[in-house]
């Protein structure tokens, strides 16, 4: 790349990039140069859940292919608009363990705090979809019950930043919500799950960097990349400025019908993750909210693929084939070793 190129590139801070976001389908379609037959029916699908995703996610999709892995998780679809079976607005039924605004206490020694309803992009596959962000994005007034909260029950010793994205938050707003754990003594562990290092590398600043090594807990990382086409040059430095300063950064992947569903792609993902200084960590099979029956995949085939990756890779870029189901105390990890397929 020309040195004009990149210095253009360092002059737009990630504030401007997530503020540029493609919202509109009828843009979407033009950039990739797709027909615009597909545009009723993603404009209808579009009011139930909006379409957002960034430029730079946009970028590495293939133009003229309707099919591209990228494009199918975010392009709204008339079938979003169809009812089915077993697919439910809160599959998870999160609304059961939302004991305060902005806190879900899902997992034994663990919560997740909604700092911020934001996302850089809407993933039609979404669980949290249809999740009531209005009543959970207290802001910082809300924080003080969160963190009685926490205080209270001392067999909570991880705090999962969660959302929306939480890095759609600024440093600050980070910063000032971290030092309200940092008096209480069982919280040893601070988890962050997001998306933005992939589809909005220029998140990842030597700024936040600092704050991630400073914070007085051990971090880790969740990122969320589901095809490794995702994985562009500028993500792999962003992934690797992580790692590089002692960051413990995972990967989790839903599968998705079209999207992921072959062997070979999930091989490839494993592989350039770990170039990137990331280890695979879990294998979702697809949650069942409404909107998202499309993406679904049988349970025999999610084995299948999985029983692959085991043959293929080394076990430490396998990573662990999961679901998640309401009212247990964590994720139901599940087993291959029983499939003869």
């Amino acid at each position: 790349m020309p040195q004009a190129s990149r210095d253009l590139k360092k002059k737009r801070s990630w504030q401007e990039a997530l503020s540029d976001l493609v919202t509109d389908p009828k843009e979407l379609l033009t950039l990739l140069e797709l027909h615009p037959d597909w545009l009723d029916a993603a404009y209808a699908a579009a009011r139930l859940f909006p379409l957002k995703t960034t430029r730079s996610f946009v970028a590495r999709m293939q133009k003229g292919n309707p099919h591209d892995p990228l494009l199918r998780q975010i392009l709204p679809l008339g079938i979003e608009l169809q009812e089915s079976e077993g697919f439910e607005r809160d599959p998870l039924k999160e609304a059961n363990v939302n004991p305060v605004p902005g806190l879900l206490h899902k997992y034994a020694g663990r919560v997740l705090v909604t700092l911020t309803s934001a996302c850089a992009v809407h993933c039609r596959y979404c669980f949290r979809r249809h999740f009531p962000y209005a009543e959970n994005n207290p802001g910082r007034a809300g924080w003080e019950k969160m963190i009685t909260y926490i205080t209270a029950d001392k067999t909570i010793s991880e705090v999962i930043l969660s959302g929306g994205d939480p890095l759609a938050a600024n440093d600050r707003l980070l910063k000032q919500f971290t030092d309200q754990l940092v008096g209480i003594p069982h919280i040893k562990r601070l988890r962050i799950h997001t998306r933005l290092p992939v589809v909005l590398p220029e998140r990842i600043t030597q700024a936040l960097i600092e704050w991630m090594v400073q914070v007085p807990f051990d971090t880790v990382m969740v990122i969320h990349a589901n095809h490794p086409q995702e994985i562009s040059s500028e993500v792999k430095a962003a992934l690797l400025s992580l790692r590089q300063a002692g960051i413990c950064v995972l990967n989790q992947t839903v599968l998705l019908r079209a999207i992921n569903d072959r062997a070979e792609t999930l091989i490839a993902l494993s592989e350039i993750l770990f170039e990137a200084g990331v280890l695979p960590y879990y294998l979702h099979v697809l949650d069942k909210v409404q909107g998202a029956a499309h993406f679904d995949l049988e349970r025999d085939k999610a084995f299948q693929l999985h029983a692959a990756l085991g043959k293929a890779l080394p076990g430490y870029l396998v990573p662990r084939l999961v679901c998640e189901e309401p009212g247990k105390a964590s994720k139901t990890v599940l087993s291959t070793a029983l499939f003869t397929g």
